[in-house]
C-alpha cells in the first residue's frame, strides 16, 4: 500500500508538469484561488516552480511559470475587487462584499484600514505575503472607495512580489532533491509551513498575554 502511494506521488510531476495542460491548469488554479481563497495558491506556484526547475533547460519553464502565475493572481485580484465594488453599489452584488467582510476579522480589518491610511497602496504588497492578509486589506480598500486605477497600482507589484517569493520557495525545494516529485513535496511543505507559523503564533499570543 505504501509503495503504491509513493508511486502515485512520483507520477504527480508528470501530470502537472508545465506544458500544454500544465500552464492553463496553473492559471486556473491561481485565478480561482484569488477569487475563492480556499486553494493554497502559494503551494501551487511553488510546486509548479519545483517541477520547472528540473526541466532542461529550466530558465524558460521558470519564466513561464512566473508570468502565468503573476497574471492569474493579478486578474483574480482585479476581478474580486470589481465584484466588491459592484457589491457596494447594488443589492445583487452585495453578496460578494458581504462574504469578503465575513472573511476579514474585525481587528484585522481595523488594522488594515489604519495601515492603508498611513501607507497607501503599498500595503497591498505586504498583504499578499502575509497569510490571510489579502482580504482584510482589499475590504479596507473597498470601504475607503479606492478607485480601480489606484488599486491596480498596488495590486500589480504585489502579485509580482508574491509570485517571485513562492517561486523561490519552489526553486529551493527543487534544488534540495534529485527527483521532481521530491522537490514538489519539499516546496509544498515549505509553503504550508511558512503559512502556518504566523497563524499559530497569533493564536498562541493571546493565550500567553494573560500570563
Amino acid at each position: 500500500m505504501i509503495e503504491g502511494l509513493l508511486g502515485a506521488v512520483r507520477e504527480i510531476p508528470a501530470q502537472v508538469a508545465p506544458g500544454a495542460v500544465g500552464y492553463p491548469s496553473l492559471f486556473l488554479l491561481v485565478a480561482f484561488g484569488a477569487l475563492v481563497p480556499v486553494v493554497p495558491t502559494g503551494a501551487v506556484v511553488s510546486g509548479a516552480a519545483a517541477v520547472a526547475f528540473h526541466r532542461s533547460p529550466p530558465a524558460l519553464p521558470l519564466l513561464l511559470v512566473f508570468a502565468v502565475a503573476a497574471l492569474a493572481a493579478f486578474l483574480g485580484d482585479l476581478l474580486l475587487y470589481w465584484l466588491g465594488q459592484r457589491g457596494g453599489r447594488s443589492r445583487s452584488g452585495s453578496r460578494w462584499l458581504g462574504r469578503m467582510r465575513e472573511r476579514a476579522a474585525p481587528d484585522r480589518l481595523a488594522a488594515a484600514r489604519r495601515k492603508l491610511d498611513e501607507h497607501g497602496v503599498t500595503v497591498l504588497v505586504l498583504s499578499r505575503l502575509v497569510p490571510a492578509g489579502r482580504i482584510p486589506v482589499m475590504v479596507a480598500c473597498l470601504l475607503s472607495r479606492m478607485p480601480v486605477r489606484q488599486f491596480v497600482r498596488g495590486a500589480a507589484p504585489a502579485c509580482l512580489v508574491w509570485t517571485a517569493t513562492y517561486q523561490m520557495i519552489g526553486i529551493l525545494g527543487g534544488s534540495l532533491f534529485p527527483e521532481p516529485w521530491q522537490g514538489v513535496a519539499a516546496a509544498v511543505g515549505l509553503t504550508l509551513l511558512a503559512g502556518a507559523v504566523p497563524q499559530v503564533w497569533r493564536r498562541l499570543r493571546p493565550a500567553r498575554a494573560p500570563r
